[in-house]
């Protein structure tokens, strides 16, 4: 099981302690994998981008308009986070719901 995310991020702490088996995957520092990107998009579309980001809020409007995955990759805090893998089955967000059905998986 991984977690893509942001160390300092709140919220993959929180999904973090709930599960002490996932491994951090820094996404500043180590990158999404494109296969997981691709299929992150695939799945949730234009959810994937955090649009209230500081990040977003900074961007010109040009930017805003590339494509998502280049947003991504080019700043990785535009993501969602956190993106949780388990077992090719993508979550995204942290809340009960989620913590529920990844629980049941792992």
């Amino acid at each position: 099981m991984q977690i893509y995310g942001l160390k300092n991020c709140d919220t993959c702490r929180k999904a973090m302690k709930a599960l002490p088996a996932a491994t951090l995957v820094d996404v500043r520092v180590d990158g999404v994998p494109d296969a997981v990107l691709s299929a992150a998009h695939q799945k949730f579309g234009a959810a994937l981008l955090n649009t209230r980001s500081t990040t977003w809020r900074g961007l010109s409007e040009e930017e805003r308009q590339g494509d998502p995955l280049t947003l991504i990759k080019t700043h990785p805090a535009l993501m969602k986070r956190p993106l949780i893998v388990v077992d090719n089955v993508l979550f995204m967000s942290w809340n009960k719901e989620i913590e529920q059905e990844v629980q049941a998986l792992s």
